[in-house]
């Protein structure tokens, strides 16, 4: 953790939650000490140990510079395993992406989404944790859609790319890409099908590849996302 996210108003952390843990395992912070905090979607904060007890970490705040900057790209990520999303879900979060959309798909296994990572919430926590280990505050929004067609109505974009080894001819690398805001789709471990596809052409959305080789779904969320980042001169 880069950063130890936190709630407005919040002064205490118990013993139990795993910020608590890494901040006296990790940190190995005593009383008197300061650390590096930050409000979800807002500014940093300078805080300072209080008091240690049985209960947990009491501490006090001052507010410093907003730190909520997110990139204007938004993802559309088909449904893939849970394992797997956990990590795209962390990685994707300190890549500071404003918005993942994830969706069902044709080819896609439709018992995903009920995974206890949704239907209990989980993915928030693994969200947090993208946050913490990027150093800044701003949370990427993550929304669910039906269908593809429900996800790509939801999304606008001045660069619409569809990352797709059968349908794209060009590769991402090649010509520019216009300033502003993004929204990229990245298919399932089957890939799109075919009347995916036509709804992302018809959609307006440019088929491109990473290259010639198939990656794995998160290897290509994270490549995607920094190659389009790149491109865009945001980073």
């Amino acid at each position: 953790m880069n950063v130890i996210l936190l709630d407005e108003g919040q002064s205490f952390i118990p013993f139990g939650d795993k910020r608590a843990e890494h901040m006296l395992k990790v940190l190995h912070l005593k009383r008197g000490d300061c650390f590096k905090a930050g409000i979800r979607n807002s500014c940093f904060l300078s805080c300072k140990v209080e008091k240690i007890d049985e209960k947990g970490i009491t501490f006090s705040s001052e507010k410093k510079e907003d730190g909520s900057h997110l990139f204007p790209l938004t993802m559309i990520l088909a449904q893939v395993r849970p394992i797997c999303m956990r990590r795209m879900l962390r990685e994707l979060a300190s890549m500071g992406l404003s918005r993942l959309v994830l969706t069902a798909s044709d080819l896609g296994e439709k018992s995903y989404a009920q995974s206890g990572l949704y239907t209990e919430g989980l993915w928030r926590e693994i969200v947090d944790d993208g946050v913490m280990q990027s150093g800044f505050t701003g949370v990427m929004e993550v929304s669910f859609a039906s269908s593809v067609s429900d996800a790509v109505s939801s999304c606008k974009g001045d660069n619409l790319l569809l990352f797709d080894n059968i349908a794209g001819s060009r590769s991402v690398f090649d010509g520019d890409l216009a300033p502003g805001s993004a929204v990229i789709a990245i298919g399932p471990e089957r890939g799109w099908s075919d009347r995916e596809r036509r709804i992302f052409l018809d959609s307006g959305f440019s088929p491109v590849l990473l290259g010639r080789r198939i990656l794995r779904t998160e290897t290509a969320a994270v490549a995607a996302s920094a190659a389009v980042l790149g491109k865009m001169k945001l980073i």
